[in-house]
């Protein structure tokens, strides 16, 4: 029960590793308020856990965020953790990737991460007793990849942002840390698997099933196995952890 009493706001969660880090919060004595675009989802997924509540947010729109942030603390008396895990994926070539697309990205995984921090910590610093912050980077972005250039530029900026947050809130015990997974075996991977068949010529299920088998371990992640990372830098046991981007993958990547 690491967080027994703590409150916590996860966006994107409605599904895969957002989902699976508010079932490992709650099973740690948390509070866990569900964020997603689809608040019908989001309420689905929020019935399976006890105690956890449903909230709608647009991570592009700052009246969403600033609407689902008031609602969850007065629904939960305040939020002690927050992790940034929506996030959006595409690729294509260099000379195909097109303005909206990047503006698209960008929007979501950059700016949604930047404005929904901003927003959360206002509250941390106003009720004085500190939080945790988690974004959620790639290994994307540690390197790069010839069809995932804008997608790979978000995740390197996640990772420069999760620095600069962190040393400018450690002031007010905010502690700023990201997680930097590789491979995950869940339904973002079957539009991976599709958009990769398209531009490198490969059957469906072709580019997961060579992705799964490179990684050193010898397979995907599964959502469950990068929880227990989320878990501890959400707790007091990460409290002198500050601006740090952790590598969960396998093997992929060594930083």
């Amino acid at each position: 029960m690491r967080l027994q009493g703590k409150r916590a706001l996860i966006t994107g969660a409605a599904r895969g590793i957002g989902l699976a880090f508010a079932e490992g919060f709650a099973r740690e004595g948390a509070q866990v308020a569900i964020a997603d675009i689809n608040i019908n989802r989001a309420r689905e997924a929020a019935a399976g856990i006890e105690g956890a509540i449903a909230v709608q947010m647009d991570v592009t729109r700052q009246d969403s965020i600033d609407a689902a942030v008031a609602e969850v603390e007065g629904a939960l008396g305040g939020i002690d953790i927050l992790v940034n895990n929506a996030a959006l994926f595409e690729a294509a070539p260099i000379v195909e990737i097109t303005r909206a697309s990047y503006d698209k990205l960008f929007a979501v995984n950059v700016a949604g991460v930047f404005f929904t921090t901003q927003a959360v910590a206002r509250g941390m610093i106003a009720r004085g007793q500190g939080g945790k912050i988690i974004n959620m980077a790639s290994q994307a972005g540690r390197r790069g990849e010839a069809v995932v250039g804008v997608y790979c530029a978000t995740k390197a900026a996640i990772i420069s942002f999760t620095q600069s947050a962190g040393l400018d809130l450690i002031k007010h015990r905010i502690n700023v840390n990201a997680i930097a997974p590789g491979v995950v075996d869940n339904e973002h991977w079957d539009d991976v698997d599709a958009r990769f068949a398209k531009y490198e010529n490969l059957p469906p299920g072709e580019k997961k099933r060579r992705v799964g088998e490179a990684v050193p371990f010898g397979r995907m992640a599964r959502p469950g196995e990068i929880g227990g990372l989320a878990t501890f830098l959400a707790s007091a046991d990460a409290d002198y952890i500050v601006a740090q981007t952790y590598n969960i993958d396998g093997g992929n990547w060594m930083s």
